[in-house]
């Protein structure tokens, strides 16, 4: 059973979301933490809910991060700290403790959340394929991107501000990219374009091309899940690596055949034993 909720966040922004509730008792409850361009109404992100709620016995929230969906904004205003505070407020209203699922930028917000022990309420963090950039063997972002993207954003250029970050930021080929406009995708892409500095905040520090620091993750004192696809690009098993090296008490596992844009039928098992029992899954 799903239902829709809103919370204020510290600033006063609302933020939405949806409970989905197992038959019979709870396992505990995990916030989705989607990545960018997700919101609550994704269909891979109300598929994961579905079946971790479903199959695993878990109460899951699955919110939309600010700037999307039927979330508030503070345009002009990206700062990671505004989204820890979304984040409390979501822990708080489900009862004051919960695990953090996160994909892509959002695993690196839900990473950042447990770092920051402003939420004691944190149980654990399963996070699929954060998209550090741990050096300069791939591509790394360009140093002037928070301003170009900022301007693409005050300006509206929605379609401009996709294909910018998908280029720049991601290093999506520019190929692939404009191949993309012709897709269904592509309105909803551009619908929620201008919350993409929202990930930006998040991420940039982490996107420089230099090792994680085991130092920048030591307050990470819950168990973290490191999940990465045998079909990601390689960047994004990297960094799935490095992050299983740098927090304190983490494994990584990759999982054959899956890849960015996740089966969750082969996601959600080691996800869900992981959340549910006090063992580390294999696949």
């Amino acid at each position: 059973m799903s239902t829709t909720h809103k919370v204020t966040s510290a600033d006063g922004t609302t933020i939405a979301y949806d409970r989905h509730t197992p038959t019979g008792g709870s396992q505990g409850t995990v916030i989705l933490v989607g990545g960018a361009f997700s919101y609550r109404m994704f269909p891979k992100m109300v598929e994961l809910a579905q079946v971790l709620a479903a199959e695993y016995g878990l109460t899951v929230v699955n919110y939309d991060r600010r700037g999307r969906g039927d979330s508030g904004d503070t345009p002009g205003r990206y700062d990671a700290a505004q989204e820890i505070d979304d984040l409390a407020a979501l822990v708080a209203a489900e009862g004051g403790s919960a695990a953090l699922f996160g994909w892509s930028s959002g695993a690196v917000l839900a990473l950042r959340a447990a770092a920051s022990r402003q939420i004691p309420g944190i149980t654990r963090v399963v996070a699929f394929e954060p998209p550090f950039v741990v050096d300069r063997t791939r591509h790394v972002p360009p140093s002037d991107l928070t301003a170009t993207l900022h301007q693409l954003v005050a300006d509206n250029r929605r379609g401009q501000t996709v294909r910018y970050f998908m280029t720049k930021a991601m290093g999506l080929p520019a190929l692939f990219v404009g191949l993309m406009r012709i897709t269904p995708m592509w309105s909803k892409l551009t619908a929620v374009a201008n919350s993409i500095p929202h990930d930006w905040a998040v991420m940039a520090e982490h996107m420089r091309g230099e090792p994680l620091d085991p130092s920048d993750w030591v307050s990470v004192q819950v168990p973290v899940l490191v999940l990465c696809g045998g079909r990601s690009d390689g960047l994004l098993r990297t960094a799935a690596r490095a992050a299983g090296a740098a927090l304190p008490d983490a494994r990584h596992i990759e999982i054959a055949k899956l890849s960015h844009n996740p089966n969750v039928q082969l996601l959600a098992p080691p996800a869900g034993e992981f959340l549910t029992t006090q063992s580390t899954p294999t696949v």
